[in-house]
């Protein structure tokens, strides 16, 4: 069986529509139509019913994702790791969010060369979504990010309790940049700040944000470990009585695919950690 026929039946089943999953997936819904009717036809039954709010499955819908679940997996699991690489003798793959890879990522990864020399790693640094929908497909084997999503079979641990705190240039602390931390942080912010809800300006990457300004000033809200080197050096202030937000780090994987390199690239990553008292 092709097994985009199998990845299209799980788009479908993952967002409630045809349409919705011809949108994930960059073809036409009449692609859609049609991987469904060749996977129907090569199982003899139908496998969804379509009506006005989408599509849900019928019992032999119901049967088959998780066949379909495990054919994606296993087929992602045998592209991720042949060829091995010369000289390794298995590979690991490991994502982050874009405001995790520096240091935490980084520091891991150097840290893994040095104690896991035979492993080969493959890293990916993209958006939670992805990150949790490639996780779920096998295509990953563990991620750092800030918001896990759950689902049955994944293992959730916090590594780091870090705050986001309001920080301003020396010379003013106008005009206020809204930094986009996530939906957490929004509900939050906004409920604490409504003021600052609206701002004229809001970014939502760290590191871009920060150097804007530091460049132009104003105020905004940063991880404390990426705002002390300003605070410290005096390009930014603290403004210690506005309310601060936790962010955690949280390490995320499949229980199913833990494995001795994975357990041992954790005890890495908890090493890494130990050695940074500044986490």
């Amino acid at each position: 069986m092709d097994i985009d026929l199998a990845r299209t039946f799980l788009e479908i089943v993952r967002t409630g529509s045809f349409m919705a999953a011809a949108d994930r997936l960059h073809i036409t819904q009449t692609t859609v139509t049609a991987r469904v009717q060749n996977l129907e036809g090569q199982l003899g039954c139908r496998l969804f019913v379509r009506n006005r709010s989408g599509a849900t499955l019928t019992d032999h819908g119901e049967r088959f994702a998780s066949h379909a679940s495990q054919l994606v997996q296993t087929w992602e699991a045998a592209r991720r790791e042949l060829p091995l690489p010369q000289g390794a003798e298995s590979v690991l793959t490991l994502g982050a969010e874009i405001s995790l890879w520096n240091p935490l990522l980084l520091n891991w990864l150097s840290a893994l060369r040095e104690v896991l020399p035979d492993v080969a790693l493959r890293i990916e640094v993209g958006e939670p979504r992805s990150l949790h929908e490639r996780l779920e497909q096998s295509v990953l084997d563990a991620v750092l990010v800030h918001q896990p999503d759950y689902w049955p079979g994944m293992q959730v641990e916090q590594l780091l309790e870090e705050k986001l705190i309001l920080v301003r240039t020396s010379h003013t602390a106008e005009p206020y940049v809204y930094v986009d931390w996530g939906a957490h942080f929004r509900q939050q912010h906004d409920v604490a700040q409504p003021e600052k809800a609206r701002a004229g300006l809001t970014m939502d990457l760290g590191p871009l944000a920060i150097q804007y300004l530091v460049a132009n000033g104003g105020s905004g809200y940063f991880r404390t470990r990426v705002a002390q080197p300003y605070l410290e050096n005096g390009a930014l202030i603290r403004e210690t009585d506005a309310p601060e937000f936790s962010y955690p780090v949280f390490l995320v994987y499949s229980r199913a695919r833990k494995s001795v390199q994975l357990e041992s690239a954790f005890s890495v990553l908890q090493t890494t950690l130990d050695d940074q008292p500044q986490w």
